[in-house]
């Protein structure tokens, strides 16, 4: 077993000293699945780095145990922890982006892993790292393994990070976040693969994730954290069936699906508290929808939930003499008026779209074998409706988005038609614009990047960052009217006031997807590209994002084009959906057909892997 018995993590911060772990205890078993859920901000990826002894340089382990086998491995010098890390404790980083090295071929960091951990050298470790590149679901891994990162889509790099990990053969498994970018498909078959593993070898899996259809098909048990702490355990059955605590209560509430289309989801109101405040009560007292007198002064402790199996306990004043009820409103929210209809009037058509990239190239320069990313796309988008495009990772929807945007002109040809309708009736080629006519469209379609943290400039704060395009796209406004927007945005993307003067480092990577989603928000677009916006982004976090967009759009009348593997979301937002395979179009039309009754065999494949929970939330 390992044992978290009480550990206690530290940051030294300008604000103060932040509790980042506050108290933690769990066991991870060999062969069993330990899923470690909660919001953004929360401690979950601090909790993953604590266990690898890979904290930040202001950050401390303040007390606690953590035992392998009988022996402390805080106690252990560095030279011994790096043996632990990787042989016997593996870890699946949160962003695949920047965890790998991007001046080192894929091939040779799988390959420094496996000669680290084990005694295969030189071909023989080639060959282990091209069969774990198979296993992963990586196509023609004798080739790709000798590609850099950055050839490669978000999906892909994330399943190179899990090759990497797994071919170390390690005993117990930290994966933060292992399927956030993977389409669904390959999802169901990594997660498969580390069945399989559990079965063979006994591999024990801390699984960090905000996905709760993922953890209900794969864990024996859950903890559920808020605020450096956790408020309830419990093995998974149990926790679906019946969930204690009220914020475990919201979050089931808050998972979108077709049965809630045209209302807002359960959104969570407010955001994690800042943990460098000193807490008297209840952490989530000022969130919750039956919070009493007493929850705010008198801090409840972990212990057996009433009337549940053994292991299952929550920290939570309800299950106590305390009664006193504060008669706070739910936190669900009242049902938003429809929107309003714009049938007929066209935003963007795309038409015969290819994006091809050069594979080689001549004696004198020339390209002279291409890759077809995109092959011939068309479809149209109406001023305040969506379109989502899924598929499989690599299948060329991010390349689709960027191409649009314009972000792939210096390093593909691209051919074909992307019509722009403007308000005025005039209709603009985006891939003919040039100068002060692109610059215009810029503010008119914005994106959203899938991967957060490479999208923002480490060396700005969030302000600045913001800002940026405020002062490109819209100099009419001063500083003032700058800063008071800002204020809004942060509002209403579910981020404090005080983030605007941190930097992109110093949030989660939830927290940093909130200001990419500002940041496109800030210029007032029609058009909004939205790659996997809600990916990073816990259930909670991901119903307010999915309410504000449904929210700007029958406001604004803003269209979007929401690139996503997440089917839940579809079809919660979607009103089109088109289904991509290899750079083409499969299958399109209405989202309640094409989900309803798929007519292609590959699209039937794709919802069939879709991991679902099974809504069985009982009265507490």
């Amino acid at each position: 077993m390992l044992k978290i018995e009480d550990i206690k993590v530290h940051l030294d911060a300008e604000a103060g000293l932040v509790r980042a772990i506050d108290g933690m205890r769990l066991t991870l078993t060999r062969g069993q699945t330990f899923a470690l859920v909660g919001e953004s901000g929360c401690g979950k990826s601090m909790t993953a780095l604590a266990l690898m002894r890979l904290l930040p340089e202001n950050g401390r382990i303040a007390g606690g145990r953590l035992d392998l086998d009988g022996q402390d491995l805080f106690d252990l010098s560095e030279a011994r922890m790096r043996d632990v890390r990787g042989g016997r404790i593996g870890m699946i980083f949160q962003e695949p982006g920047t965890s790998l090295n991007p001046v080192m071929k894929v091939g040779d960091q799988i390959v420094e892993a496996i000669e680290a951990h084990t005694a295969l050298r030189g071909a023989a470790a080639r060959e282990k790292a091209v069969d774990w590149l198979r296993r992963v679901g990586i196509p023609e891994p004798e080739r790709r393994i000798d590609d850099y990162p950055f050839r490669m889509s978000g999906g892909q790099k994330q399943r190179v990070m899990i090759a990497m990990t797994l071919a170390a053969e390690p005993d117990y498994l930290i994966a933060d976040e292992p399927t956030t970018a993977l389409d669904v498909t390959i999802q169901a078959q990594i997660l498969e693969l580390l069945k399989d593993l559990q079965r063979e070898r006994g591999l024990g899996l801390l699984l960090i994730t905000h996905d709760l259809g993922v953890v209900s098909g794969m864990a024996h048990q859950v903890a559920l954290m808020y605020a450096g702490q956790i408020v309830e355990v419990a093995p998974a059955a149990d926790f679906f069936a019946a969930p204690k605590h009220p914020y475990a209560r919201l979050l089931l509430k808050a998972l979108p699906d077709a049965g809630r289309r045209g209302e807002p989801l359960a959104a969570i109101p407010g955001t994690v508290p800042p943990l460098w405040q000193d807490f008297e009560g209840c952490r989530f007292a000022p969130r919750c929808d039956r919070a009493m007198v007493h929850c705010g002064a008198t801090p409840p402790a972990l212990a057996a939930a009433p009337d549940r199996p053994a292991g299952h306990e929550v920290r939570c004043l309800l299950y106590t003499d305390v009664r006193e009820s504060l008669g706070r409103p739910s936190a669900v929210p009242a049902p938003a008026s429809g929107r309003e209809q714009r049938a007929g009037q066209l935003l963007l058509e795309v038409k015969d779209l290819r994006v091809r990239y050069a594979l080689s190239r001549g004696f004198l320069g020339g390209a002279q074998r291409y890759f077809n990313a995109v092959d011939g796309v068309s479809y149209s988008i109406e001023a305040g409706r969506t379109l989502a495009l899924v598929g499989e990772s690599g299948c060329g929807k991010t390349t689709s988005g960027k191409a649009i945007v314009q972000l792939l002109r210096r390093q593909a040809l691209i051919e074909g038609k992307a019509l722009l309708h403007g308000i005025d009736g005039q209709v603009n080629d985006l891939f003919q614009l040039d100068g002060p006519a692109l610059r215009d469209a810029r503010r008119q379609v914005q994106i959203i990047f899938q991967d957060p943290f490479a999208s923002l400039n480490p060396r700005l704060r969030v302000q600045e960052l913001l800002e940026e395009g405020l002062q490109a796209l819209r100099p009419e406004l001063d500083a003032g009217a700058r800063l008071a927007l800002l204020h809004d945005l942060v509002d209403q993307v579910g981020l404090r006031r005080d983030a605007l003067n941190r930097f992109p480092h110093e949030f989660s990577g939830g927290q940093r997807q909130r200001i990419a989603i500002a940041r496109a928000l800030a210029v007032e677009p029609r058009l909004i590209v939205c790659d996997e916006p809600t990916s990073a982004l816990d259930v909670s976090v991901q119903a307010q994002i999915l309410n504000l967009l449904r929210e700007l759009q029958r406001e604004r009348g803003l269209s979007y084009l929401f690139i996503t593997h997440n089917i839940g979301v579809v079809e919660y937002i979607a009103d089109h959906v088109a289904v991509m395979q290899a750079g083409r179009i499969v299958e399109a039309g209405r989202c309640n057909e094409v989900l309803g009754q798929p007519q292609q065999a590959y699209t039937r494949t794709l919802l069939a892997a879709v991991p679902r929970v099974e809504r069985r939330v009982t009265a507490a």
